[in-house]
């Protein structure tokens, strides 16, 4: 094989620039040299010299541009041909060798080998091919080729995707690329090439501002002509107002149906197996580039990464509410889901900003029931002992909302016992989780009644069944003596506020970390600094008064201070 090569290589080697222009001109002169045109094919190649392949390149395109028309239309001249008809076969011929002339200018645009200026004038060419092939109509077949290359190229092709993406006509292939991708073993990089042409396609309200944008966004697929310059320059002025409705007309007309191609090729592209970075980096966007844009919502994608859990699940929350709230849909598990997410891994997450914004949303609605209103609160409040600062100050501007927002459950600011405030809703919940045996609230002494027991179970999932309604925010009270000074000052200053109707601002809070708790505490004035100092020097780092019943002897610390001191000297002289 390699032998076969260098001959031809060879071969290659011997023909001169001057020679390859007179093999293009037999070629465009009379159909009797047509044999020069697998030769001159020969020369589109990365391997072979530049000059060359740009050479054998002109003398082609120049070639097939005029029989483009026959070539392109062969397959309907095969039905009324009979296969020994010399035509037939000519047009057979030429076909397969304009196959394989599109194929050589692929290779040519993919291979890294290839030169900066010869791989522009190869892309000219294949997309001029796209746009004049099909009779001015755009021609799919040949640019779906070319993106089918670009997606399984071995090689980094961020030039071509770039092209590609600023390509209306991508979402027509797409959704049958992503079809024969999903039947074959999927690489990861075709997968994130697939995405980045998704995901830079321009946005169909962009489409009017920009005039390659509006040329490639028709969905007939043709191309201006100067002829029908001419003739709008001819009109009066009643066609032209005509002519102008008819084509707002057909233009609302192609931008729902590129609407529906945009909505088939986003659900052909999320049926693959996403790389989990992909993954990521599909759910940021979604509910912004995505949703709005689509004829249908993708349901079933959302709810699936909003089952997944941990932080799939908090990135799918964006655009699942944004079907909710904007598209009506129904999730019944919904609330449950969210619950299960408050864990004290999300006040680390990277956008936990986002999530706690939508958290304070989910919870507005005042047709939320007070016990699950109450076991979001509770759940909350018991997160609060165990997250950053930080995060302190999220639950505490989330617990506040939530009081403000629903006052059947103000009782858990001060609640001694577990029965003291059992209202209908309580015995709405009881009947919810069929507890029969604690319904009893006739002042039957029990021991879940007792001072200090805590109804609340902050290991149950189902947030119904955690009994949050006979709970209390004690966690909230242990706030008011926090380490850290700002959630203290927080806690105590919406104590004074509780009766005021306004909510506090989530977002001011969401992002807050370390860092800006501390910028913020050094830029504080403070008017009276705190002052330590004792009159006379302390003997103990407790004194007895701090612990009363106990004894601090400084003697007898110090006499057997002194003791073993006394023995330590013995040993080393003995």
């Amino acid at each position: 094989m390699a032998s076969i090569l260098e001959k031809k290589q060879k071969k290659k080697e011997k023909y001169t620039l001057k020679e390859l222009k007179t093999l293009g001109h037999q070629l465009l002169s009379s159909r009797e040299h047509i044999n020069n045109l697998p030769l001159l094919l020969s020369f589109i190649s990365s391997s072979s010299p530049p000059q060359h392949a740009l050479e054998s390149l002109l003398s082609l395109s120049s070639f097939f541009t005029p029989l483009l028309p026959q070539v392109c239309s062969s397959a309907k001249y095969s039905l009324s041909s009979s296969k020994d008809d010399p035509e037939f076969i000519y047009r057979t011929w030429l076909k397969s060798k304009f196959d394989d002339f599109v194929n050589s200018l692929i290779h040519v645009s993919l291979s890294p080998q290839s030169e900066d200026t010869l791989r522009d004038i190869v892309l000219d060419t294949i997309m001029e091919f796209v746009k004049t092939a099909n009779a001015g109509n755009f021609h799919s077949a040949i640019y779906h080729r070319f993106l089918h290359g670009i997606v399984y190229s071995e090689h980094p092709v961020h030039m071509l995707l770039d092209l590609l993406a600023s390509n209306y006509f991508t979402y027509i292939s797409m959704e049958k690329l992503a079809g024969t991708l999903e039947a074959k073993e999927i690489s990861e990089s075709s997968i994130e090439k697939l995405h980045h042409i998704l995901s830079h396609i321009p946005s169909f309200e962009d489409a009017d501002k920009k005039d390659d944008a509006e040329m490639w966004s028709m969905l007939e697929f043709s191309f201006g002509k100067k002829e029908d310059l001419q003739k709008e320059s001819m009109q009066s002025e009643a066609e032209v107002k005509k002519n102008k409705k008819e084509k707002s007309k057909k233009n609302m007309l192609n931008a729902k149906k590129m609407k529906l191609k945009f909505t088939k090729a986003w659900i052909s592209f999320l049926r693959l197996p996403l790389p989990i970075d992909v993954y990521k980096e599909v759910l940021v966007t979604l509910h912004q580039a995505v949703i709005p844009h689509l004829s249908n919502p993708i349901i079933d994608f959302l709810t699936r990464s909003y089952d997944i859990g941990g932080v799939i699940s908090v990135m799918a929350l964006s655009s699942l509410f944004i079907l909710m709230t904007q598209y009506g849909l129904e999730y019944p598990n919904f609330y449950e889901k969210l619950y299960a997410l408050l864990v004290p891994s999300i006040f680390m997450a990277k956008h936990r900003a986002k999530f706690f914004e939508l958290l304070d949303s989910c919870l507005k609605s005042p047709l939320l029931p007070a016990y699950l209103a109450a076991a979001f609160t509770k759940k909350l409040s018991r997160l609060a002992l165990s997250v950053p600062p930080s995060g302190a100050l999220i639950i505490i501007a989330l617990i506040h909302n939530l009081l403000r927002r629903h006052p059947s459950i103000n009782h858990l600011v001060h609640q001694e016992y577990g029965c003291a405030a059992t209202e209908d809703d309580t015995k709405e919940e009881r009947k919810l989780v069929g507890d029969e045996d604690e319904a009893d609230c006739s002042g039957i002494s029990t021991s879940s009644n007792k001072p200090g027991f805590d109804h609340f179970n902050n290991e149950e999932t189902d947030p119904v069944k955690t009994k949050a309604m006979k709970s209390s925010l004690w966690e909230i009270d242990t706030l008011r003596h926090h380490y850290c000074p700002p959630v203290s000052r927080f806690v105590l200053s919406l104590e004074n506020d509780l009766k005021v109707e306004a909510e506090v601002a989530v977002k001011d809070f969401s992002s807050a970390s370390y860092a800006t708790i501390f910028r913020d505490e050094i830029g504080r004035r403070v008017k009276q600094v705190p002052l330590a100092f004792y009159k006379a020097t302390p003997t103990s780092l407790f004194s007895e008064s701090d612990f009363p019943g106990w004894t601090f002897k400084c003697e007898d610390i110090s006499e057997e201070h002194n003791h073993n001191s006394t023995k330590r000297q013995r040993m080393e002289c003995s």
